[in-house]
């Protein structure tokens, strides 16, 4: 039987509650405990997978299909835990389940209400695999107070009286401003929020605070008596120059202690942090430098590409250089030379996205790199943007482009290099869509198989010939173009099992240039960095040694 953490956010967002998850999550790891991470979103889309980026961040994909949100990426690659569907959950999704179950009549015609009908949906889901791991964190989206996450914090308050006491603990992550007028720290809005926290019936038994700096001790003496935790449960969280330092920060701190504490469980497991160690000097340690541009339309908002960004970080850890990622807006080559631009990156790499807008910028990006010899990796629309261009410009197919965006000015203009892809096989059987079905959930998601040509670079990169990686997308590059362009040099080097869809190309005699249809950067880690991103890395430390 699990013990249960509930991780709840006060005072303002965006303050890291997922990050100090992950990080407590990774060192009750390293003490010999199972986890489990979760994820309640008090919003009420089904899941973000509809959301723009400029609202939501990066989509995260799980194995199972799910779209997530991007702190399961933060869970994954801090715990090695691979995330499922029964892992993330919205307001939207557990108000869909109440409502379907009462068209079913599962409700023998009572009247459904928020409690106790959504309140026990949040707690069903919340107990899912409670028997399969030692503790199960659970984070809450936003913060105290937010009218839409009332029903968790009301489902988590159930839940612990529930279960028999000493199973539970709520650990609460607020912020400590630093007032510099004054020269103080400011205690009184974590109190506020704490005070807002027990109004709802829910007393924190750790606190932790972010602040710039080093909390004094008088601040954390002010802290346990106002909002009634132990000294030794206020933990700082302070400002670090890498993520991935957080499980030592915290450890440092006494983080894990104070759950351990909480729960009364001694003597503590010693914990082995070496994994963690190695980490921090393969990050603050690095024996060299490499440039990578990142051609995208999100690049006003990183998060948009969190996971790209961490896997390109593992990558330079794994060859122990720094990767000095700059976000190059596409827009900017539909109307300019990207060579003034892009001269002097020693890799450049195009992340997936949606719709027409800054693809051609992407498709000189990609020609850039071709006829260049700078390393690329084009990733899902990066991807379709390599063959569009391979089409043009090698293969003679000069209105080359994709079906989705004739599909989206309502009249054909390109020949479609890269179609709607209509139907695919999933497991045992065969999914069918439609270019006018509902956007939510209706891509091809999830873990798919793909083989490997024997003799190709991705072959050598993944040292197998057979592999599985997640897929997010719904257009696929047309096969009655592979001849030609294998005529021309790209080799279709990774397919489906049953050799209908593409997922890898590479140029046959560029030093390192590949297309993936799929998302390597969901399963990369500090400790266990993707190949394609070891490789891709590898290969712009080469390119630095010649400029």
């Amino acid at each position: 039987m699990a013990r249960f953490i509930f991780i709840t956010g006060g005072v303002v967002s965006s303050l890291g509650k997922g990050l100090a998850s992950a990080a407590l999550g990774a060192l009750l790891q390293a003490r010999g405990y199972s986890v489990r991470l979760r994820k309640l979103d008090p919003y009420l889309n089904v899941d973000p997978g509809t959301m723009s980026p400029f609202e939501h961040g990066e989509v995260f994909v799980t194995d199972d299909g799910a779209e997530t949100d991007l702190d399961l990426g933060h869970y994954e690659r801090f715990t090695g835990v691979a995330a499922r569907k029964t892992d993330s959950v919205s307001s939207g999704r557990i108000y869909s389940n109440v409502l379907e179950k009462e068209r079913r009549g599962d409700y023998l015609g009572k009247t459904i209400q928020v409690i106790p009908h959504v309140t026990n949906e949040i707690k069903d889901f919340i107990s899912i695999g409670e028997d399969e791991v030692d503790f199960m964190l659970c984070e809450i989206g936003g913060t105290v107070g937010d009218i839409e996450g009332l029903p968790f914090f009301e489902a988590i308050r159930q839940f612990s009286q529930d279960k028999p006491r000493g199973q539970c603990v709520f650990m609460h992550l607020t912020l400590l401003p630093y007032i510099k007028a004054s020269g103080e720290l400011k205690t009184k809005p974590t109190q506020h929020s704490v005070k807002e926290l027990r109004s709802i019936g829910i007393a924190p038994d750790i606190l932790v605070c972010r602040s710039e700096g080093p909390i004094p001790q008088k601040e954390r003496e002010k802290l346990a008596l106002f909002c009634n935790v132990r000294p030794d449960s206020v933990i700082a969280a302070q400002d670090l120059k890498s993520i991935y330092e957080a499980p030592l920060a915290y450890h440092r701190e006494g983080l894990d202690q104070a759950v351990l504490d909480a729960f009364n469980i001694a003597p503590a497991p010693r914990p082995n942090l070496d994994r963690w160690e190695d980490v921090a000097d393969r990050i603050y340690n690095p024996e060299g430098e490499v440039k990578v541009a990142i051609v995208g339309k999100y690049t006003q908002l990183e998060d948009a590409y969190k996971s790209i960004a961490e896997a390109l970080t593992h990558g330079g850890m794994a060859n122990r250089v720094k990767v000095n990622v700059e976000w190059v807006d596409a827009e900017i080559f539909d109307t300019q030379d990207p060579a003034p631009f892009l001269e002097g990156y020693h890799a450049i790499l195009v992340p997936g996205g949606f719709g027409e807008r800054g693809t051609e910028g992407k498709i000189k990006a990609a020609e850039f790199a071709r006829t260049r010899n700078v390393p690329y990796l084009g990733i899902c629309l990066g991807m379709q943007m390599a063959v569009i261009e391979a089409a043009r410009n090698v293969a003679g197919v000069k209105d080359a482009g994709s079906e989705e965006f004739d599909h989206e000015a309502g009249k054909k203009r390109f020949e479609p290099v890269v179609y709607h892809l209509k139907e695919w096989v999933q497991g045992n059987h065969t999914v069918a869509r439609k270019v006018d079905d509902d956007k939510g959930g209706t891509m091809r998601l999830g873990s798919y198989t793909a083989v490997l040509s024997p003799e190709s670079k991705v072959a050598e990169v993944y040292g197998d010939t057979q592999i599985e990686e997640r897929h997010r997308h719904r257009y696929e590059v047309d096969l009655k173009y592979r001849d030609k362009l294998e005529t021309c040099g790209l080799a279709f080097s990774g397919m489906s099992p049953d050799g209908r869809l593409p997922e890898i190309v590479e140029w046959k005699d560029h030093p390192w240039f590949i297309g993936v249809q799929f998302h390597p950067e969901l399963k990369s880690k500090p400790f266990a960095p993707h190949p394609l991103f070891d490789s891709f890395v590898r290969a712009a430390k080469d390119t630095s040694r010649l400029v």
